[in-house]
């Protein structure tokens, strides 16, 4: 498996939002919400990975995604 680039960015997200992960050109653009601590940082990181491994971007049940990247 080939993860391409990934590039992160600290952004405010909306309450609740960890991490946004988002598929470009040449690899996936991850935000993570800036105002986690640096474990729920890391965290967010680790659980936007696991979307890019599973390559979740092609699915459309998003309750059925999150529930098996928790597991």
């Amino acid at each position: 498996m080939q993860m391409d680039d990934i590039y992160v960015y600290m952004a405010d997200l909306p309450d609740g939002i960890h991490e946004m992960v988002t598929p470009c050109c040449d690899g996936y653009t991850v935000y993570i919400d800036l105002k986690l601590s640096d474990t729920g940082k890391k965290e967010a990181y680790r659980h936007a990975l696991e979307h890019i491994k599973r390559n979740d971007f092609e699915k459309d049940d998003v309750q059925q995604i999150e529930s098996e990247v928790r597991r």
